[in-house]
């Protein structure tokens, strides 16, 4: 009898058709059952299943968390920075689970679709929803393998004998299907469904396979894949950095190929954790929630030179001569920001609040309140006064894939084939000058990429993701990738010193703020801010821990429970 339970319930955890109650949005119907998949209808709604945004935001829109380009006060978000990372994890759990759930509703209709739509369906409609549950399918395997390495694979739903006796298929054998499914996708899919439908389209098919082949560092489908999307000639560059990512700008760019809207008359918001953490504290928000230093230092200085290159920088003035997109990521110090004047010097403890017209207490200053942001820093990208309103709710868009994505993987994938040619320089000076508010080909007007040295322009595509990418999710897996998390994610995170007495007398009263000295920057662009440490002038929050383990994740516990073949073939290290 307890066998039997066991085999419900794992089947119940990977494949259940129905539970949707604990996700971001509601589908329209439920369209899962044996009778459906006979008419249109039924099959629009199950399809719009696919679309459920639990599916794709859980857990991966917090990843940046995972990263060293993110701070939360004096600790870590995740087990991960402690490198205590176990199969308990919730993330690990969640991204497992919404991933095989996905997986379920699309086998579902795949194995049903021919049969029962036959002569109640046109052929060109059944091939469009085969289509979207195949990029479903293959999006969720790729997140899949991307973590965990080998997946327990099926293309059809399995008997609960199937499903109990399963264990995991070698990923190097589920790549290539993962790719076709992709392929069968991008045959069907049309460019577009007009301005107002979102569902998956031909462009996003391709530039979801170009990111899982640059993550499995197959270059050659990666470019392909990237260049395809490119020659659709549908998307382009959104003119403005700082404004594309506002929830007011939402749908209304050619940038944004795969993207979930949210809507707050539907009641589906962004999670308030990250609207109050990532909201200033002069707004009402905690101001937790930071880019970290070692983000603020990768930029480069409008000379094209790093930090500890360019004689433009200034460690008093970090703003000054930077590359525009840092002042449009990272708040920038005696600017107005949503609705108020923005200033974490110890000294400053007025502000002006520009909704009144009036000096208010400035409660991002720790001589003021304690709790203010542990490093003086704030997260701007993406966020305007439209945060402040509505008690703090906020509906701007998921966004997986934008085009600036699919332009820095087509460089790179050609980069690491050496196959380098002006296709692979426009591509990045695209992105570039369009952070300078310039057309790409206004070499004077910024500091274009001019190199054809395959290790210059490794170095350099990795850091304009970085820098381009920052806070949109992509940081942890371009790390694991490059096998870089061994070192970026074994340092330390620093803020400034606190009570705000020792601060100004240690550095402010010495002319050392905001930093004393400029940080190095290493070849894979790790800053090091020792000489700072050493000196006594910065605080340590945090270590960031890294175990060689992680590069996979574990197997959830909870799987490993109920699955026996499965507890012998977790990965290595757990």
């Amino acid at each position: 009898m307890m066998k039997y339970i066991l085999k419900i319930y794992v089947l119940g955890l990977l494949f259940i058709l129905h539970a949707c109650s604990d996700m971001d949005l509601a589908p329209l119907s439920e369209g899962s059952s044996e009778t459906w998949y006979s008419t249109e209808e039924e099959l629009n709604m199950a399809v719009n299943e696919f679309y459920i945004l639990g599916y794709w935001n859980q857990p991966l829109e917090n990843s940046e968390q995972w990263t060293d380009n993110f701070t939360y006060r004096n600790t870590h978000r995740m087990d991960i920075l402690y490198g205590t990372l176990n199969g308990g994890q919730w993330e690990a759990y969640r991204l497992w689970e919404q991933s095989y759930k996905l997986i379920a509703r699309a086998n579902a209709l795949l194995e049903r679709i021919d049969d029962a739509a036959a002569g109640n369906v046109s052929q060109n409609r059944i091939d469009q929803y085969k289509a979207e549950a195949y990029f479903a399918r293959a999006c969720k395997y790729a997140d899949l393998i991307c973590y965990f390495g080998d997946v327990v694979y099926y293309d059809k739903s399995p008997s609960l004998d199937e499903a109990f006796a399963k264990s995991r298929t070698a990923k190097d054998e589920v790549i290539p299907l993962v790719y076709e499914d992709f392929d069968r996708a991008a045959a069907h899919l049309p460019e577009s469904y007009g301005p107002n439908a979102v569902h998956f389209t031909k462009g996003a098919a391709y530039a979801m396979k170009a990111r899982f082949a640059l993550y499995m560092g197959d270059w050659s489908v990666a470019a392909e894949a990237a260049k395809n999307c490119i020659d659709l000639g549908v998307y382009d560059l959104h003119p403005d950095f700082g404004n594309l990512f506002l929830a007011s700008t939402k749908a209304n760019t050619q940038e944004k190929i795969f993207s979930f809207p949210r809507s707050i008359s539907n009641g589906v918001v962004l999670d308030q954790w990250i609207v109050n953490n990532e909201l200033t504290r002069n707004a009402g928000g905690y101001g937790s929630a930071a880019p970290s230093w070692d983000l603020l230092a990768a930029f480069l200085c409008t000379d094209g030179l790093p930090i500890d290159e360019s004689p433009l920088f200034d460690p008093h003035n970090p703003f000054a001569n930077r590359d525009p997109r840092c002042a449009k990521t990272i708040v920038e110090f005696g600017t107005v920001h949503v609705g108020f004047e923005y200033n974490t010097h110890p000294e400053v403890t007025q502000v002006m609040n520009h909704n009144t017209g009036t000096m208010q207490a400035n409660q991002d200053n720790r001589a003021i309140n304690q709790y203010a942001s542990y490093n003086g820093l704030n997260w701007k990208k993406g966020i305007n006064e439209l945060w402040t309103q509505n008690g703090r709710t906020v509906d701007r868009d998921y966004v997986i894939m934008r085009y600036a994505d699919v332009l820095l993987m087509y460089a790179e994938a050609k980069i690491e084939l050496n196959e380098i040619d002006n296709s692979v320089l426009d591509a990045m000076n695209r992105v570039r000058a369009r952070g300078y508010n310039v057309n790409f080909s206004e070499t004077d007007k910024y500091p274009a990429i001019t190199s054809l040295d395959q290790t210059a322009l490794r170095r350099t595509v990795r850091l304009e993701r970085r820098v381009e990418l920052a806070n949109e999710g992509l940081r942890y897996m371009d790390l694991i990738r490059w096998r870089l998390a061994t070192k970026a994610l074994n340092t330390k995170n620093y803020g400034i010193l606190y009570p705000a007495s020792e601060l100004i007398d240690k550095v402010v009263s010495k002319g050392h703020w905001f930093w004393a000295y400029t940080p190095q920057i290493d070849e894979d662009g790790i800053a090091d801010f020792s000489q700072m440490e050493n000196a006594g002038l910065i605080s340590v929050l945090s270590q960031r821990v890294w175990d060689e383990r992680q590069y996979l994740w574990p197997l959830p516990t909870a799987e490993l429970e109920i699955s026996p073949n499965l507890i012998t073939d977790n990965n290595p290290g757990y």
